[in-house]
């Protein structure tokens, strides 16, 4: 079965939702709650069922928190939020999205992402929580070119 979603930015009442969803996920709160603004949230039927960001850095960015509730994932829904923040990001001039992954290399590769060496970081992505010991240094760090308009 496919979902319709609906997106929206978060607002400081998605907070609670977005924590749950992030820690059922086992995904760091580190610096999370300091951009509630840039997560979006996908609804369906009213609730809601997931939420990502990413985190801006220049012309590149570094995707984070990506979670969908536990009893609607593999539907589908981690791709069309996936492909809604690849829009978002290229309607705001990014032609470059990072991540870094413990458990997800797999499901990011089959979305157009490709595994890098960390030394292949921008230097402006160790500005984030993410590249200073949010994730450990055995997590993957993955690349999409977003190829912009």
């Amino acid at each position: 079965m496919e979902y319709l979603l609906t997106y929206r930015s978060a607002v400081t009442e998605d907070w609670p939702v977005i924590e749950s969803l992030l820690l059922a996920s086992s995904l760091p709160l580190d610096g999370a709650r300091d951009h509630l603004e840039d997560f979006l949230v996908g609804e369906t039927g009213g609730a809601t069922c997931c939420v990502g960001r990413y985190e801006r850095y220049g012309d590149v960015a570094l995707l984070r928190s990506l979670a969908v509730t536990e009893r609607m994932r593999g539907q589908g829904l981690g791709k069309q939020l996936l492909d809604a923040i690849k829009a978002r990001a290229r309607s705001h001039g990014i032609d470059r999205l990072y991540l870094l992954t413990t458990a997800a290399a797999d499901f990011f590769s089959q979305h157009g992402f490709s595994s890098v060496e960390r030394c292949c970081a921008p230097a402006a992505l160790h500005a984030s929580h993410q590249l200073q010991g949010a994730c450990p240094a055995s997590a993957t760090l993955m690349i999409a070119r977003l190829g912009l308009p």
